[in-house]
């Protein structure tokens, strides 16, 4: 008999790509260096504040004065709780905190009722630096233009105490 005859496969075995993944990895890691290297990150935020020169004292006559109908005074306080009142003299003082955007919304609310609002801010010595950023990010949201940081004075401590007794 006669033994059938093999075919030959018209295919060839195909032999197995062997890729060296060395040098692609390499070109990553180099580009990733490069990148990180060549890139800038996220740079400090600054808001830009122009503090006056403190006047001559003979120069103190020269101030104009704030009209008391424009003024609204914002004691910051420990706790991060705000003591608010329009005018100078005579205030009816009302208590608010940073919570929950209240201090933006009196802000809002004043500036819509008063034309050429004056913000005074007066932070105590045991309020935190955040509130005074937190607050002057407030009023430039806002867009009010006249805004002063000055010291706190006794008789606004004194307001203050008679409104937490009255509380």
């Amino acid at each position: 008999m006669d033994e059938p005859v093999k075919k030959r496969d018209a295919r060839q075995k195909k032999k197995a790509i062997d890729v060296d993944m060395n040098p692609m990895v390499d070109l990553a890691f180099l580009l990733l260096t490069f990148f990180m290297l060549a890139t800038t990150f996220s740079k400090p935020q600054a808001m830009e504040l122009v503090m006056p020169i403190p006047p001559a004292p003979e120069d103190e006559e020269q101030h104009q004065a704030i009209k008391e109908s424009k003024a609204l005074t914002l004691v910051l306080a420990e706790e991060d709780q705000v003591y608010w009142y329009n005018g100078i003299t005579e205030p009816d003082v009302q208590q608010t905190s940073f919570e929950q955007g209240e201090i933006g919304h009196i802000l809002r609310k004043q500036k819509t009722e008063i034309q050429g609002l004056m913000v005074l801010i007066k932070p105590d010595t045991t309020s935190r630096y955040k509130n005074l950023v937190d607050l002057l990010d407030e009023i430039n949201i806002q867009g009010i233009q006249r805004y002063a940081i000055t010291d706190i004075t006794e008789s606004d401590r004194s307001i203050i105490q008679s409104f937490k007794i009255a509380q």
